[in-house]
């Protein structure tokens, strides 16, 4: 069902995600790359899936974003629908 990551960071198959169904739409991709997640733990626990979750889908979007708006914070965060703070710290936060 799956493939090893792709290099191409512009595909749903980094996420663990089939090749053939990389167009799917992002919720698909992340439900999917979920369900294989949990069936590698084979019976391990899971710990903070939350945060790990958020970084991997927030990390990008920051980062498209940025590119969209040449770099433009307040603009960015416009777009984002938050303040342009709360960008800042997102941006430490990840070390972008």
């Amino acid at each position: 069902m799956t493939q090893p990551l792709a290099k191409d960071s512009n595909t749903c198959a980094e996420l663990a995600v089939a090749a053939e169904q990389t167009a799917a739409p992002l919720n698909v991709c992340v439900t999917r790359a979920l369900a294989d997640y949990f069936e590698q733990l084979e019976g391990h626990p899971a710990a903070n899936l939350y945060e790990m979750l958020m970084t991997e889908v927030e990390v990008p979007l920051l980062k498209a974003t940025l590119e969209h708006t040449n770099g433009n914070q307040s603009r960015a965060a416009e777009i984002l629908g938050i303040n342009r703070g709360t960008l800042r710290k997102k941006l430490k936060q990840y070390g972008l």
